[in-house]
């Protein structure tokens, strides 16, 4: 069996992902795309379903870091939650973070996160993938909105809170939990066995 590549680069700032990527035993270069990557990605088109998004998505800032330059097996990702085919992504203010919790309050919804893998500068196109969870929150009361929204902790995340948080009513139904923080092990795993870059585990 192949080696894990010297590194992997993380084209992320997110602090969570690096976290579990790390926590997977992989040696990991952080790279983040400009914040004009995810400016310049389209919306979602009319027939286009959550996974063919956030594979785009990360296919996007893929693309930018490597644009930049940077070679070796770049690895991307992009998280979106949606309930009622309602996609909700990071919230820009408390306003529109109290909203989002207030629309996944006491329902089901479902975390996709949308994976490129690109080794450059050997391959001319990317390897990508996407994977779902699915999620309970219990009902937000007032109270427990205002505590949340005060500790900061839905800044940055998809859907405006995250699987780790605490007190959060958020109870996990199928899929993987490290796809609701936005780094689905599993999958990448998977994903790097085929481009022969199997994961060595810590």
């Amino acid at each position: 069996m192949s080696e894990l590549p010297e590194c992997i680069v993380l084209a992320s700032q997110s602090p969570r992902r690096l976290a579990l990527a790390k926590e997977a035993g992989w040696k990991v270069t952080v790279v983040p795309p400009p914040e004009s990557a995810e400016a310049n990605a389209d919306s979602r088109g009319i027939n286009e379903s959550l996974g063919e998004y956030v594979c785009r998505l990360a296919q996007v800032k893929a693309e930018s870091v490597r644009a930049h330059g940077c070679t070796g097996t770049i690895l991307a990702c992009d998280t979106l939650s949606e309930v009622d085919g309602q996609a909700l992504g990071k919230a820009a203010n408390e306003t529109e973070a109290r909203e989002i919790l207030l629309t996944l309050s006491g329902r089901i919804h479902r975390v996709q996160t949308g994976v490129c893998i690109w080794r450059t500068p050997e391959s001319d196109s990317p390897l990508l993938g996407n994977a779902e969870s699915i999620l309970s929150m219990g009902t937000l009361t007032d109270d427990f909105l205002d505590w949340y929204l005060a500790s900061g902790m839905w800044k940055g995340k998809a859907g405006a809170c995250g699987f780790q948080d605490d007190r959060l009513p958020l109870r996990l139904l199928s899929g993987s939990s490290s796809n609701v923080v936005g780094l689905p092990i599993e999958l990448i795993e998977t994903m790097l066995l085929k481009t022969q870059r199997p994961v060595r585990r810590s």
